[in-house]
């Protein structure tokens, strides 16, 4: 049959990313107790196509994915992924994003209670063929904050709402950081952590906890840039923060990039 995709193009316009989007699929990502975490990822997976060719052989795309998809994946296994990619499409680069729901567990601060909290998540990799990848991390951990101008001048309470903190970071070469401690590391430096079940004894607690330690957005960023200067195993970071404003209709928002 006639392969209308590999015929010749000649507007001459090399495409730097060509693939699919949107594509779901199971994959299994592993926690830092070992197991293995069933999600549901949202996938991009793109390669460069040279101006000779009028399009690529998009049903490959697939075909690798669901060759990965019963298995672990992780920084190592993103390269597999990419390297097998780079040779099906006949590529010299290739770039994916898994997005994901990861569920961590969380005990109410007093009660003892457990529940699992939903974080979005994100691997992304690139390669060019025959060089090391570049690996991508990313978690929004929800948060607390209470506004300290409203404790100052308020006769009594101050007006508090949920945010949401999003850091993407890229390891040192050799070296990683669990899901787990990033988002533990993440929501310390909010008024308070966000919990999905709390008891009355709980709500108590929480709800003094954010009144005692109220914070701007502007504080939660900088507290989470200085956290993160702290790690041995990254080399930089992308912090982002946003309140989403209890008393107003438009949101709070910082941002702030660093290398390491």
């Amino acid at each position: 049959m006639k392969d209308v995709q590999n015929a010749a193009d000649e507007r001459g316009i090399d495409i730097q990313k060509v693939g699919i989007s949107e594509v779901h699929l199971p994959f299994f990502i592993r926690t830092k107790s070992g197991a293995l975490q069933s999600v549901l990822a949202k996938i991009t997976l793109t390669v460069d196509l040279p101006k000779e060719y009028k399009g690529t052989h998009m049903s490959r795309f697939i075909e690798v994915l669901s060759d990965w998809s019963q298995k672990p994946v992780s920084s190592h296994e993103m390269k597999c992924i990419l390297n097998d990619t780079i040779d099906r499409l006949d590529a010299k680069s290739a770039q994916i994003d898994i997005n994901f729901k990861y569920f961590i567990e969380k005990k109410a601060p007093v009660s003892g209670l457990k529940s699992m909290l939903d974080l979005d998540c994100l691997f992304s990799g690139s390669l060019i063929k025959g060089e090391r990848m570049d690996f991508l991390l990313g978690v929004d951990v929800p948060f607390t904050s209470l506004c300290p101008c409203s404790k100052e001048i308020a006769a009594y309470g101050a007006h508090n709402q949920r945010g949401l903190m999003k850091v993407k970071i890229k390891h040192t070469q050799g070296k990683f950081i669990w899901i787990e401690d990033l988002a533990t590391l993440m929501e310390a430096q909010g008024s308070c952590p966000v919990y999905p079940l709390l008891k009355r004894e709980d709500e108590k607690y929480v709800t003094e906890k954010a009144y005692e330690n109220p914070k701007f957005v502007e504080d939660v960023l900088r507290d989470l840039v200085l956290s993160l200067r702290q790690l041995d195993n990254i080399c930089w970071f992308e912090v982002q923060c946003e309140n989403f404003e209890s008393i107003h209709n438009h949101n709070a928002y910082a941002r702030h990039v660093e290398f390491i």
